[in-house]
């Protein structure tokens, strides 16, 4: 499978994005596009793999962040018929590391996938993170 990594807002099929967190996404189904379109407007970065020659989106990851220290990254996926070709650790590896903030201290919350994020530095929190979980 032949693929590129592209973080231009202005290329990202929002639609596409759209139909897999409110269709697949066990975390994406609790907002509505409109929040979803400000989400979006409003990242830091936003990257997506996209395929070749064709230009459809295969996969997507969003981030926001202070734009100094910290980063939050969010709504990371590949398209299942797009798995098992390195696109999930090519969208991590570009947004945290290879872009402006690979130096930030990152965050995500995430039931799966942990394996994936830990070849990035992801780990449990330690002593000094405090989370106040959705009400």
């Amino acid at each position: 499978m032949d693929y590129e990594f592209d973080d231009d807002l202005r290329r990202v099929d929002r639609d596409a994005v759209w139909n897999f967190l409110t269709t697949e996404a066990y975390w994406g189904n609790n907002r509505t596009r409109e929040q979803f379109d400000r989400q979006l407007d409003g990242a830091w970065r936003v990257v997506a793999a996209y395929e070749r020659p064709s230009g459809r989106l295969l996969g997507f990851a969003r981030a926001f962040s202070d734009g100094v220290l910290s980063a939050y990254l969010a709504d990371v996926f590949v398209l299942a018929e797009a798995r098992g070709h390195g696109i999930g650790a090519g969208l991590v590896r570009t947004m945290v590391e290879d872009g402006p903030g690979g130096n930030f201290r990152w965050m995500l919350h995430t039931s799966d996938a942990h394996e994936l994020y830990r070849r990035f530095g992801f780990d449990e929190p330690n002593s000094d993170f405090m989370e106040r979980p959705r009400r």
